[in-house]
């Protein structure tokens, strides 16, 4: 007997068109009208969905490539003036200190020694961050970087000339400035023209 007469009728044609099927390369299945692909080695037509679609992508990264450049000149600026202010903020914490030294070479008490040394280095150090000490008798009083005090007669002595305006006629404490500002406005007595 053959393998035939053991099946039961019937199974192995099932068997056989399951296996022919499986065998048999499958025709492609519809896809919808929006997932069409095109064959392999097809050239790709560009229709006007895909020319806006570009467009819009060449937009997106113009405008993300400013912003990134606006973000980078703007950290670059923080930056420079974040390192200013704190030079600053140091320099103004030594005015104290150095109004001290001022006061002891007004005194005397910096002729000569070591102490005059290093007075002179720390100045020195500092004028190299760009503090500058002003006010003397004599300038015309500025209300931007001076701070009257006490209004005067002028000085018979004739230490200070008479102008025609207001004028320092006595530096009561210097004033200080890094770069265009002024960290600390000079204080000081004027005489009014006379």
């Amino acid at each position: 007997m053959t393998d035939q007469a053991n099946t039961p009728d019937g199974a192995e044609g099932a068997e056989g068109a399951a296996a022919d099927q499986a065998a048999a390369p499958s025709a492609p299945e519809a896809a919808p009208e929006g997932d069409q692909k095109p064959a392999e080695g097809a050239p790709v037509a560009d229709g006007p969905d895909h020319e806006a679609l570009a467009a819009q992508r060449l937009e997106d990264l113009q405008r993300l490539n400013a912003e990134y450049v606006n973000y980078k000149r703007r950290v670059d600026r923080d930056r420079a003036v974040i390192q200013e202010r704190a030079a600053q903020s140091v320099l103004e914490a030594l005015l104290p200190v150095l109004d001290d030294i001022q006061a002891a070479r007004d005194h005397g008490d910096l002729a000569g020694g070591p102490f005059a040394a290093i007075a002179d280095k720390l100045e020195n150090s500092l004028r190299k961050f760009g503090l500058e000490r002003f006010g003397a008798a004599g300038e015309e009083f500025d209300p931007n970087v001076h701070e009257a005090l006490m209004h005067t007669a002028w000085p018979a002595d004739g230490s200070v000339p008479a102008t025609g305006t207001t004028t320092v006629v006595q530096v009561l404490q210097p004033g200080y400035k890094s770069g265009e500002q002024v960290l600390r406005a000079a204080r000081v007595a004027v005489a009014d023209p006379e």
